[in-house]
């Protein structure tokens, strides 16, 4: 399926990056864990050249265990700080003050040699769409402090956050890049929900989590749903209908519906902790 989605505001909110960089020590980027590198949004490297890095697996309570220790040591082999993350339930979060620290400890010490003592480490919070920044930002600081909601485009400016006297944090808007080069990137972001399903065929998005989960996670549609998956994709939507009781005027089968009803119990680890990518074997 061919997605691309940029909107205007995202156009303003990189320029509004590029500027604010200069004022931070530390770029802390979050990815979902059940997709770390589609969720990477390949401007950041450029943008966070000779920063200070750390990334936030977030929603690993969504993810398959397994992969994402796997991708926590595969972005540690590459230099970073890595933290898994739940933060709506704040698990993990202790982890991120002390990664902080350790990110920034070159600059603590050159601040410490300068006589510069107390001056706190100034870090930009940056994601894709829905990646659950504000969620994160308002956990961490104990209240709101930033907007949320369950669909992309939540945030549209950058603002300071002081969380106590050793950090401060700046909450930008969560931004794509221009175009998808690889159209199973733009596929991993509409089904983890960082593009909005209303630019988007429902059904035919259904049918590629269905070919996904057929192939690496063959027991899961008989766990949820009670049925074995026959080979044709649109059958299994009709047996998701026929099993939700979605039904149109008639006793017709809903395959619309049941198709919105498998993407959110995906979303919302319904289906269990499952992973969309693995770490390259190379």
């Amino acid at each position: 399926m061919q997605l691309q989605w940029y909107p205007g505001h995202m156009t303003k909110a990189r320029r509004a990056m590029e500027s604010d960089i200069k004022l931070v020590d530390l770029v802390i980027e979050l990815l979902d864990a059940r997709a770390p590198l589609s969720s990477r949004n390949p401007d950041i490297d450029t943008l966070g050249k000779n920063k200070s890095r750390m990334i936030l697996l977030n929603k690993a309570d969504l993810a398959d265990e397994k992969k994402t220790n796997a991708w926590a040591e595969y972005f540690r082999e590459r230099g970073f700080q890595v933290v898994l993350l739940d933060s709506r339930s704040g698990a993990g979060l202790k982890l991120v003050y002390s990664g902080i620290q350790e990110a920034c400890k070159e600059k603590i010490e050159r601040d410490r040699r300068k006589g510069i003592r107390n001056r706190p480490i100034r870090a930009m919070v940056v994601g894709i769409p829905n990646v659950g920044k504000s969620t994160f930002i308002n956990t961490l600081a104990g209240r709101v402090c930033a907007k949320t909601g369950n669909k992309p485009g939540v945030t549209k400016g950058n603002q300071w956050i002081r969380l106590n006297k050793n950090v401060e944090l700046l909450d930008t808007p969560g931004i794509l890049w221009p175009k998808f080069e690889d159209q199973l990137v733009g596929l991993h972001l509409a089904l983890i929900g960082s593009i909005k399903d209303d630019i988007i065929n429902i059904e035919e998005l259904a049918y590629e989590l269905v070919s996904f989960l057929k192939k690496e996670y063959p027991v899961i549609l008989q766990e949820r749903y009670g049925f074995l998956p026959v080979e044709n994709d649109y059958e299994v939507l009709k047996q998701v209908a026929q099993v939700r009781h979605c039904l149109l005027k008639g006793g017709e089968l809903n395959t619309q519906k049941a198709s919105a009803i498998l993407l959110d119990d995906f979303r919302s680890g319904k289906l269990g902790r499952l992973s969309i990518e693995s770490v390259p074997e190379s």
